[in-house]
């Protein structure tokens, strides 16, 4: 079985379903009016097509770890940063679940309860960004969102190819140190 979930609900209709975007459904409108803007879950891989990188599960479901980068994405939110710089944050999730039956549920349970909370449709099915956020102020104190949160501090920030994007050039050691390269260089302030 293949979803598609259009993260831009105003660039296509609605499926009935709820469930995203159907492949007729992608067919009838082109397949480029909103190529940018969706996941295609298929099996046990999540595809991006527009910027060509994937993500295979071995013990969640896809659907769980594409709202995962949905949740990731609202809870430190770039607009300038690719969805695969968050796809590489809660990957160890998966992981994690394999090893710890706690975890999984912990995690399953967490998104279904997300899904629940934002009615027909599920998390990802909320258009909007504000929607999102106050789903997610309600449960910001549960061990679930607490745990991604806590694990997306690092899983997010300490990503190298992530760095440039921010400005930050890594650390300063082993390039003689900040203070012959910027220490006094108040134009980032």
């Amino acid at each position: 079985m293949v979803t598609i979930f259009n993260r831009n609900p105003d660039l296509a209709e609605p499926n009935p379903g709820g469930k995203g975007m159907s492949r007729r459904d992608l067919l009838k409108s082109g397949g480029t009016a909103s190529l940018g803007a969706i996941l295609i879950i298929s099996g046990s891989s999540i595809i991006h097509p527009q910027f060509a990188w994937g993500l295979e599960t071995t013990n969640l479901e896809p659907q769980t770890m594409a709202t995962l980068i949905q949740m990731a994405r609202d809870i430190y939110p770039h607009d300038h940063v690719p969805d695969r710089f968050y796809a590489v944050a809660v990957k160890p999730y998966d992981a994690k679940a394999g090893e710890d039956p706690k975890t999984k549920k912990l995690i399953v349970d967490g998104v279904a309860d997300l899904d629940k909370r934002a009615g027909k449709g599920g998390y990802l099915g909320l258009g909007w960004e504000e929607d999102r956020l106050t789903i997610l102020r309600k449960i910001e104190d549960t061990p679930f969102f607490q745990t991604v949160r806590g694990g997306l501090v690092t899983g997010l920030y300490n990503q190298k190819d992530l760095w440039p994007l921010f400005g930050y050039e890594g650390e300063s050691f082993s390039k003689g140190g900040y203070i012959a390269r910027g220490f006094s260089d108040i134009e980032w302030l």
